[in-house]
């Protein structure tokens, strides 16, 4: 799983202290996820910063399923 907040802010000039002051999400928080750090998001978290970069889920957040060998 890989998230894309350091591609979509760089595209975007923004900075995490930008969400940080619109959303309340706090700075660290956004760092670890900044820097994929993170391993358990709350899905509120990731709902407001969908909502304040107005962009659906799957645009932050990308899974590829992991390839199964059928025997």
């Amino acid at each position: 799983m890989r998230n894309n907040l350091s591609r979509i802010l760089g595209e975007r000039l923004l900075k995490i202290s930008d969400i940080y002051k619109a959303t309340g999400i706090s700075r660290s928080t956004l760092t670890e996820i900044y820097y994929q750090r993170a391993t358990n998001i709350q899905l509120e978290t990731l709902q407001k910063i969908c909502d304040y970069l107005q962009i659906p889920l799957s645009a932050l957040i990308e899974y590829e399923p992991k390839k199964l060998e059928v025997k």
